[in-house]
């Protein structure tokens, strides 16, 4: 074998899926058919659960300084999104090549192999492994592998080629979009509305506007298609009546409203994470951040799998969880694209829309939605609000007084049992695990009523709550949960040697 996991396409997903499976001690190779970033900017932030993700990993640093943007907007209708507690637009103005860039280095550094110039041509699986056919500098090669997931965009060659079904709707309008220098343009940061179509327009910095152009009767097309800036100026003028053709374009592209979303997230060994499992219309930065979950939930799971760590089943929970996440991307994007691009027979819904988001559970509501810190995965029994649910950034004390927030705690891609009442028997309890769950006594802030009414909580590598108890303690809960999530104790094999 070449490795334990090939992922095809180094992305914000792909990149992010591999520094999680070597967290894990999974060996991975990553082929990409580019053979440099396109240092395109693309994507320009990403939501507050994707952000609590890099810090669960130490990588908020790495980004350098990030601005939180506490207004946004939903479909267009803004609104201030800090009336959730921890929630927040998302950091603001990070082009998508930096987080690619960010992500990549901290592959690189836990010995990731990337190798970029190779192209995926296609698949066979085999019954305990799969080979890819690969076209490289060198020529065309064989890799093989216990798992393939395909991280490569919408356009995923591996969905294609592995026979996974994406039902959805197709595009009714193409979209243009676009970084021009020299232009001068008055932002419209929320959009604007005229007779032919909507445009949006937001300064970058250094005379260069990032632009999107929708017109009214642009029929969809595919997701993705080369386009030219003349097209790009055309269509702004027709809607504008603002001539930008003397501008400089630093990247053009299109897309298009199509929503689609893959019925299964895996088919024996061949998984799909990011684009490639979902696509639907860019709205608040969360293709990449949805991309980036998908990534952490699945990066723990498939590690366990190929080291020998995985109770059975564990890989399955990867579909159940983030195809239920996936669903709800789709369901508030297609939303938002009624609002936000839907001619003028969607002023109704929009003017009633800017009513009911006056209402404070409306805006928690949707601000939970669109930042990623409403996701609840189903873990089992229990009454616990936390249970299923993100563990907050909060910050505790140790026995020795020091500080130490709950970020810190994941940065090692582990498990965490958090006891927080020093509890011996809770701690004797998880003992046997201690080569995949780390075990931290710590106390709670006392104005946190949830935690400082809370014994101890078992965290997944990914963030989430496996198990929790109040104030009685609960060991064989607590063993059933371990079991469960981190499989039978001393259970491992070495990954395969690159």
């Amino acid at each position: 074998m070449d490795a334990d996991v090939i992922i095809v396409g180094a992305g914000p997903t792909g990149l992010m899926l591999a520094g999680e499976l070597r967290l894990g001690g999974a060996h991975v190779v990553v082929v990409e058919r580019l053979e440099q970033p396109t240092g395109q900017s693309r994507g320009l932030g990403f939501t507050a659960r994707a952000m609590e993700v890099f810090e669960q990993r130490g990588l908020l640093p790495w980004f350098g300084d990030l601005e939180k943007a506490p207004m946004g907007h939903f479909g267009g209708v803004q609104f201030d999104y800090t009336v959730l507690q921890d929630a927040h637009f998302g950091a603001r103005g990070v082009p998508q090549s930096h987080t690619e860039d960010v992500l990549e280095r901290w592959a690189i550094s836990l010995d990731a192999d990337i190798r970029r110039g190779w192209e995926f041509l296609e698949l066979d699986e085999k019954g305990d492994h799969v080979e890819i056919t690969v076209a490289t500098p060198q020529g065309v090669q064989r890799l093989t592998a216990p798992y393939l997931v395909g991280c490569g965009g919408g356009s995923s060659p591996v969905r294609r080629a592995a026979g996974f079904s994406f039902p959805g709707t197709d595009a009714t309008r193409t979209m243009y979009l676009a970084d021009v220098a020299g232009c001068e343009l008055r932002p419209r940061f929320l959009g604007e509305r005229l007779p032919g179509g909507m445009v949006m327009a937001a300064p970058l910095g250094e005379g260069v506007d990032r632009i999107i152009v929708v017109p009214d009767v642009e029929p969809g097309r595919e997701r993705e298609r080369t386009v030219s800036f003349t097209e790009v100026a055309d269509a702004w003028q027709d809607i504008t009546g603002e001539d930008i053709s003397g501008g400089t374009a630093h990247w053009v592209s299109s897309f298009t409203d199509a929503t689609r979303q893959v019925t299964e997230y895996r088919r024996g060994r061949v998984l799909l994470a990011g684009d490639a499992a979902h696509v639907h219309l860019p709205a608040g930065g969360q293709g990449l951040s949805t991309g980036v979950q998908d990534a952490a939930n699945l990066g723990w799971k498939l590690a366990a799998e190929v080291t020998g760590r995985a109770p059975i089943g564990l890989l399955d929970t990867y579909h159940t969880e983030r195809h239920a996440a996936g669903a709800r991307l789709l369901m508030n994007t297609h939303a938002q694209g009624m609002l936000f691009v839907g001619g003028p027979e969607m002023s109704p819904l929009r003017e009633l829309m800017g009513e009911l988001i006056q209402y404070d559970d409306v805006k928690r509501h949707l601000s939970g939605l669109v930042s990623g810190l409403d996701v609840h995965y189903d873990v089992g029994e229990g009454t616990h609000p936390l249970l299923g649910r993100r563990l907050p950034p909060r910050t505790l004390t140790t026995p020795s007084g020091d500080p130490v927030t709950t970020m810190e705690l994941l940065h090692q891609g582990h498990g965490v049992l958090l006891d927080l009442a020093d509890d011996p028997a809770l701690r004797a309890a998880a003992a046997p695990w201690q080569d995949r769950v780390t075990t931290v006594t710590a106390r709670p802030d006392p104005t946190e009523p949830v935690l400082t009414s809370t014994t101890a909580l078992l965290v997944r590598p990914d963030g989430y709550l496996a198990w929790a108890t109040g104030t009685t303690p609960d060991p064989a809960g607590l063993r059933t949960a371990l079991h469960r999530w981190f499989g039978d104790p001393g259970n491992t094999t070495q990954g395969t040697p690159q």
